[in-house]
């Protein structure tokens, strides 16, 4: 009975390491034990994932406001060319006027300019409260600016008759005169003799002379 009990246990014991054997060699041998320290650094690493990508509704929403702010700059911009357009536009109103009322216009301007320079030293000469010296010098600049506009209609007169220009236009301030004649074409020889008159009339002076082509 002894040589049974030993048998049996014996049996038992190789039936055990047997399949104790059997489940070591059957079970994967790269199992991975994960702890709470694990766990909290894949949470970690996984939601600075989520952060860094952006959703695609958001990049789409960015994207339109990119856009419209492009379109809000260029909107600026050709609203900007506009006011450079209509300032030119202006301009052009101006510079539109014919050559004839261009010339009425200098001269109403410098007649109206002496008149009111005239005015002020004839206010000056019949003060009671200026002196003698006053009184010359206002006689003087009164006698100077009748001079300058006779000599003035003179020249414009002798020119347009010489050189058969359409009109003349003669402005003398201080020691400069400048002639415009509306012609076709002006060549240096005829320059030069225009020259020439205006210093036999005001004397040796800065004189220009320039071109304005006839618009009729």
């Amino acid at each position: 009975m002894v040589l049974k009990k030993q048998t049996v246990w014996l049996i038992t014991m190789l039936s055990l390491l047997i399949v104790l054997s059997v489940f070591y060699m059957t079970s994967p041998n790269d199992v991975e034990v994960v702890g709470p320290a694990d766990d909290e650094e894949n949470q970690n690493e996984e939601t600075e994932e989520t952060q860094g990508e952006l959703p695609l509704d958001e990049e789409n929403q960015n994207d339109e406001e990119g856009t419209d702010e492009e379109k809000g700059t260029e909107g600026e911009e050709e609203g900007t060319e506009g006011e450079g357009a209509e300032s030119e536009g202006s301009e052009l109103d101006v510079s539109g006027m014919t050559v004839d009322e261009l010339f009425a216009t200098t001269r109403l301007e410098k007649e109206d300019t002496r008149s009111e320079l005239k005015e002020q030293w004839e206010s000056v000469l019949a003060s009671s409260d200026s002196s003698a010296e006053e009184k010359n010098e206002a006689m003087e600049k009164i006698h100077e600016i009748e001079t300058a506009a006779q000599k003035e209609s003179k020249l414009e007169n002798t020119i347009q008759y010489e050189k058969d220009y359409r009109d003349v236009l003669v402005q003398k301030e201080e020691d400069v005169v400048t002639i415009t004649v509306i012609a076709d074409e002006l060549s240096k020889t005829e320059a030069n003799q225009i020259m020439q008159m205006a210093r036999d009339e005001f004397g040796i002076m800065d004189v220009r002379v320039s071109l304005q082509e006839d618009d009729v």
